[in-house]
């Protein structure tokens, strides 16, 4: 199978700090203030038996912890998984302590214990979400066996066991559905995200790299002037000081040095990638592949480039027909990326194969390795999806990053297993590359 190896450190963790205490605070009060507002409307609304004392000392608890949260924590900061999965949990184990004062399972307000835990879901990993679920089910448990009895205008009333139970069997199905759903959803959306700033880092470090050239150019031509001087004086001191004299030997090596800084700003000033307002900026595609590749080759497997015709033949004579391209970050990162990619899991032989079409560029790249799994050749290109196991620092990100920076240029990448084994990654571009000439 072939992935792409990633940069990121596999030990760094996603998000270090959830929900900020301004959010969290919030909807706790709003969650007060409905408690309050449903515990006036039964009692004296309705004109039902609510244990008014016990239940407001229950909201009051929880209302000074809220209070608490808010006076000694910056709005700004955002809380640490393990506290906000703390604060959640308090709040499982309020409502649960209310709907006892208010008649368990059989309590319509039931059903706001999936609030936490959905909260849970979206916003904390998947050991906090679990425990917070864990949590709930057994206090949802608790209550359907020993609470005080539902406030109700007539007394005595009470609803069968039968309908408790299917509650408390819709409760626990709901938990765990509602659970799962939201963090399987906010998880791939963390995940893209993450990947997203990867694919950044990775075009910011190919352009940073690109600048370098820029800046030795612009050392080398302030610098110039100066070491200019030193030889020319150095020169007029080796002519006027007597042959053979400590002093002439020291000018001349002085002169000599200074020649030989001069080469070496000279060689540092030759910019390595052409500017793209000249003319010669463009490049064949071939060649451009080639220098893709130049940093992954190895002895022991070949990488071939060719330039196919339409029938799928060798290279042809088709080179003068070859389209120049202008090299950009985008380009030489993500085929470089395939191509090392390919190397690391083939055999002996990677093929790289260029098909010239009007208005149309297919770049082939072919391994003799084991090629991608069945199982997850569809989903290549999502974030984190890999075969490796996260070993050695794979995390199955090279791929959608390789992959979002070869579509900033037009291209769409397909995968794929070659007949006769192997791997086989086909980039085209439809409308031509950006940058095509």
């Amino acid at each position: 199978m072939t992935y792409v190896q990633d940069s990121l450190d596999p030990d760094r963790p996603i998000t270090t700090r959830t929900v900020s205490v301004r959010t969290l605070v919030v909807i706790r009060w709003v969650a007060l203030a409905g408690q309050v507002a449903a515990l006036v409307m039964v009692a004296f609304g309705l004109g039902s038996p609510v244990p008014m004392a016990p239940s407001l000392g229950v909201v009051a608890a929880s209302a000074l912890l809220n209070l608490r949260l808010q006076m000694r924590r910056d709005g700004r900061e955002r809380l640490r998984e393990s506290e906000a999965a703390f604060y959640l949990a308090f709040d499982i184990m309020q409502l649960a302590v209310l709907l006892y004062l208010t008649g368990g399972l059989e309590n319509p307000f039931a059903l706001m214990m999936l609030a936490p835990v959905t909260v849970s879901a979206t916003i904390l990993g998947r050991k906090s979400t679990i425990n917070l679920c864990l949590l709930a089910l057994v206090s949802a448990t608790v209550l359907t066996v020993t609470h005080l009895p539902l406030p109700w205008i007539e007394a005595g009333f009470s609803l069968p066991d039968l309908y408790v139970t299917g509650i408390w069997c819709a409760l626990v199905i709901a938990l765990i559905f509602n659970a799962a759903y939201a963090w399987w959803v906010a998880e791939e959306a963390r995940q893209l995200s993450t990947a997203l700033a990867a694919t950044q880092q990775a075009l910011a470090r190919e352009q940073r790299m690109a600048a370098m050239g820029g800046i030795a150019a612009a050392a080398a031509h302030e610098l110039g002037s100066p070491l200019a001087t030193i030889a020319v004086v150095a020169r007029e001191l080796a002519r006027e000081l007597p042959k053979g004299s400590d002093l002439s030997e020291d000018a001349q090596l002085l002169l000599s040095e200074s020649q030989r800084c001069r080469d070496i700003l000279a060689s540092l000033g030759r910019d390595p990638t052409p500017d793209a307002g000249q003319p010669f900026s463009a490049v064949p595609i071939d060649l451009l592949i080639e220098q893709a590749a130049a940093p992954h080759q190895r002895d022991d497997v070949a990488v071939i480039v060719e330039v196919q015709d339409r029938d799928g033949s060798g290279d042809t004579g088709l080179s003068g027909d070859v389209p120049t391209v202008k090299p950009s970050p985008e380009l030489l990162h993500g085929i470089g990326a395939f191509i090392q990619n390919a190397v690391q899991f083939a055999t002996a032989t990677v093929e790289v194969a260029i098909l010239v079409e009007p208005r149309t560029l297919t770049v082939t790249i072919e391994d003799d390795g084991p090629g991608f799994p069945i199982t997850l050749l569809t989903r290549l290109g999502e974030p984190y999806v890999s075969g490796r196991g996260n070993r050695d620092g794979h995390m199955g990100l090279g791929v959608f990053i390789a992959m979002t920076l070869l579509g900033r240029t037009g291209a769409v990448v397909e995968f794929a297993n070659r007949r006769e084994g192997g791997a086989q990654i086909i980039i085209r571009w439809p409308d031509g590359v950006v940058g095509l000439s």
